[in-house]
């Protein structure tokens, strides 16, 4: 695991409000790329989704993800992250919306019926900050 260089902390914290730009790939080989929030944990930066949605299927059979993590602030500096999805879980995921849910738009997540959430942690492998 590559850690992210110390200067670069300030995207990873919830008063950010940083998106990521998720880059998974299809099944014929072709990217497929979504904003999504996000937050970090212990060198990891963590997403979530419902189970079932297009980048749900792409990490559980590709794991090799390519992210974005644009600033907010100062849209020529960003961290690049090349990694791998080492662990997925539903466990904790409705909370985990939530919790993302209020970092973003100060409200809790409405949890709508059916849907199973679902979080994914990514081990960065490559970083370059610009």
């Amino acid at each position: 695991m590559t850690p992210i260089p110390a200067e670069f902390h300030d995207l990873l914290k919830d008063e950010a409000k940083a998106f990521l730009f998720l880059a998974t790939t299809m099944p014929d080989g072709s990217p497929q790329v979504t904003p999504v929030w996000f937050d970090a944990k212990d060198g990891r930066i963590r997403v979530n989704t419902a189970k079932g949605r297009v980048k749900d299927r792409n990490m559980r059979a590709r794991p090799q993800i390519a992210l974005v993590i644009l600033d907010p602030k100062v849209p020529y500096r960003y961290l690049q992250i090349r990694g791998r999805v080492n662990r997925i879980t539903e466990e904790g995921g409705d909370e985990h919306i939530s919790a993302l849910s209020m970092k973003y738009e100060g409200k809790p997540w409405k949890k709508m019926e059916g849907q199973t959430r679902v979080i994914y942690e990514i081990a960065p492998e490559h970083v370059d900050a610009h």
